[in-house]
């Protein structure tokens, strides 16, 4: 297994692989052909006398003996990534690139509406957007199956770099009533005697507006759990429920929607949205500029 007898290119290959867990994804991603691929397989299989990946399914599975190659080769193959890119910049009108971004459903609504019109000058830049579970955020990361995520602000390790995106406020929606440009002021009374739309993954548990209100004493009838914000704005849209929700995706809602805006009637914790990514990464020509336009999109609001 001399390093002098293995075509570092072939390192790629096996990153790609490993990443993509699809030999016809890391075609697309490496812009070769499939062929290609499964030949460049072929010899590293020879190389190692390993088969490396098995197939389950639709999915290209690492062997213990891959996945610890990968562990090991990884840091490496990331340095010197980095190291070339830093002299080549990166022109997204004549380069082709996948970006892939964790953004959470609310996220999406109110990012990606945004993005995709400032790329439109950048035929060859593709989007991958997708949800994931935050505790693998920063294994995703550093494997490079994604180059970002946009999440709240979370527990992350010095590998893992973050900054502020954008504030947000929570606001309260209903059932329009009397239109308004300016959101009205919710009583106490009036948000204790509603019942209310409760928006998250979880089957049981308070909200973030719920810890608030417990410390003052008080507790809100939740009449709904849901898990996404569009389907409980329909549903206030049809029903007396309240639902506490951003102001950003409020305000997008309330464009085609008969929902009035309403002020809360006790000052709730704000939403910060941070932007993080795997931090040997961060000198990359491509990255920088897509953080770029993260932040134009994040300061359009």
């Amino acid at each position: 297994m001399a390093l002098n007898r293995l075509d570092l290119n072939l390192l790629h290959v096996f990153d790609t692989i490993f990443r993509e867990g699809s030999l016809t994804r890391a075609a697309h991603s490496l812009h070769l052909t499939q062929p290609a691929v499964s030949h460049s397989l072929a010899r590293l299989r020879e190389h190692f006398d390993d088969p490396l990946f098995t197939r389950q399914g639709n999915q290209m599975v690492p062997t213990p003996l891959a996945r610890r190659f990968a562990e090991s080769m990884r840091p490496g193959l990331t340095q010197i990534q980095s190291a070339v890119n830093q002299f080549h910049a990166f022109d997204p009108a004549n380069q082709r690139k996948t970006y892939s971004l964790a953004l959470r459903d609310i996220l999406e609504s109110t990012f990606l509406p945004q993005l995709m019109p400032r790329l439109d000058s950048y035929p060859d830049i593709e989007i991958v957007s997708q949800r994931i579970a935050r505790r693998d955020m920063e294994t995703m990361l550093a494997a490079g199956k994604l180059d970002f995520a946009v999440d709240v602000l979370l527990p992350i390790s010095n590998q893992t770099s973050h900054e502020l995106l954008r504030k947000d406020r929570l606001v309260v929606i209903a059932r329009a009533a009397a239109p308004s440009d300016e959101p009205r002021a919710l009583s106490m009374t009036e948000y204790l005697q509603a019942q209310h739309v409760l928006v998250s993954s979880r089957a049981d548990g308070p909200g973030i507006e719920d810890f608030e209100l417990s410390r003052l004493g008080v507790q809100r009838k939740i009449r709904l759990r849901c898990q996404h914000y569009y389907a409980a704005c329909r549903v206030v849209e049809n029903t007396n429920l309240l639902l506490t929700m951003p102001e950003t995706y409020a305000r997008i809602i309330s464009k085609h929607a008969r929902v009035d805006i309403m002020t809360p009637p006790v000052e709730l914790p704000g939403i910060d949205v941070h932007l993080y990514w795997h931090k040997p990464y961060e000198k990359e020509p491509a990255l920088i500029w897509f953080r770029d336009q993260l932040h134009a999109v994040a300061g359009d609001y």
